[in-house]
């Protein structure tokens, strides 16, 4: 059986308020979609849960632990949601059936139920200053 954390519905999707379950990353159309394969490949097997928008903008969004996000100077382009500073949401697709617009371009899983926040900010910006932890 698939690991499903509770964050994640069980058909269709459901909006999600950043900084409860995760905080979010995002960055737009083709620049998202090569953080997000970098990702994927430097953190193989299991990069962690990053959702992806099929239509408008195509954002993609990372996310990651709860209260993370506010620790990185994340480089201009990328927005970051923790509930810290404004309220958002996030979309979050089940793991199977219909969930358009939304879908998964890495799933969570048991060993990474969420992005590495050092990892994904070394592929945004591997020049970038050091964190703010």
């Amino acid at each position: 059986m698939a690991f499903r954390p509770e964050w994640v519905p069980l058909a269709g999707h459901h909006l999600w308020r950043c900084g409860v379950h995760f905080d979010a990353v995002r960055a737009q159309g083709v620049q998202g979609e090569e953080f997000a394969l970098q990702l994927i490949e430097r953190a193989a097997p299991d990069p962690g849960p990053v959702v992806c928008e099929a239509k408008g903008f195509r954002w993609t969004y990372f996310l990651l632990p709860p209260g993370t996000a506010k620790n990185y100077p994340w480089p201009v382009g990328v927005q970051w949601f923790s509930g810290t500073r404004t309220i958002a949401y996030i979309g979050v697709p089940a793991l199977t059936g219909n969930t358009w617009p939304l879908l998964w371009y890495s799933r969570p899983t048991r060993a990474a139920p969420f992005v590495d926040p050092k990892t994904l900010h070394n592929v945004m910006d591997p020049a970038g200053p050091i964190p703010r932890l």
